[in-house]
């Protein structure tokens, strides 16, 4: 199925298709729950940040593993990671999902102690590299911020590098869910310091093919080109919360199966 609107009826069906999905049922089924979990900040950002990292695959098997590292951290996120000894760390072995596994769990919680001491938490280091219109940029500085700590090659294949041509899908979810701030209860908009307008969609197969099937994305690949020419799209339909289209897209292709 393919549809072809003009600007005026595109916005309003996805504008209408982001009405619908973005309320707070939609949270049941989505790793958006875990952040939700916290009522601290850093435990918000810290346990949005590693269900984010893991959000690939089944979405079921997805919260259940991110509300195991939630638990392995002794329900604390924040506190783990910045009081944990060496010891403590050893709590973490065994734990798996997919590619992602204890080893690269314990660089995880040891590069979110590093950033939380040294560089004033996750927000300050999103916050400082953003550009206005994009925080591909500011992604790319944080990869390399990130992993300036000792770490196995392995584990950086768990933070995109949109410069390497990534799209970036895991940490532009976890980006919507700390900077968005509609009232609607689902995004959890706690970083005041980024403007929503400079996010960017999380493009993923469900998106991608939608937004293909609407004529607001015409490149195949699901990569970071793919990713600025839907911006691009999203913009025009509403320059100042162009990611609230995110709920739209999802939502069509996962729910309706458009």
């Amino acid at each position: 199925m393919e549809m072809k609107l003009n600007a005026e009826d595109l916005a309003a069906f996805l504008n209408e298709k982001v009405h619908q999905y973005n309320r707070p049922d939609f949270i049941e089924s989505d790793p958006i729950q875990i952040p939700h979990l916290f009522t601290v900040k850093e435990d918000a950002e810290i346990a949005g940040f590693l269900a984010a990292t893991i959000a690939w695959g089944n979405r079921k098997m997805i919260i259940n593993n991110a509300k195991k590292m939630v638990a392995l951290m002794g329900e604390s996120p924040y506190d783990f990671v910045l009081n944990h000894k060496e010891h403590h760390l050893e709590s973490l072995n065994g734990f798996v999902h997919r590619t992602f596994n204890s080893t690269d769990f314990i660089t995880f919680v040891q590069a979110l102690k590093n950033i939380y001491t040294h560089h004033g938490g996750l927000e300050a280091v999103f916050a400082k590299h953003q550009h206005q219109n994009s925080l591909q940029p500011a992604i790319t500085a944080f990869k390399k911020t990130f992993f300036e700590i000792e770490h196995l090659p392995r584990t950086q294949k768990h933070v995109s590098n949109p410069l390497e041509g990534s799209a970036a899908k895991r940490i532009n979810m976890f980006l919507r869910w700390m900077v968005r701030n509609d009232n609607a209860g689902v995004d959890l908009g706690l970083w005041k310091g980024i403007s929503p307008a400079a996010l960017s969609c999380p493009l993923d197969v469900h998106s991608g093919n939608v937004a293909r099937k609407l004529g607001i994305l015409t490149r195949k690949q699901n990569d970071a080109k793919a990713l600025a020419e839907l911006d691009t799209q999203l913009r025009l339909l509403d320059a100042t919360d162009p990611v609230k289209y995110d709920f739209a897209l999802f939502g069509l292709g996962v729910f309706e199966g458009f």
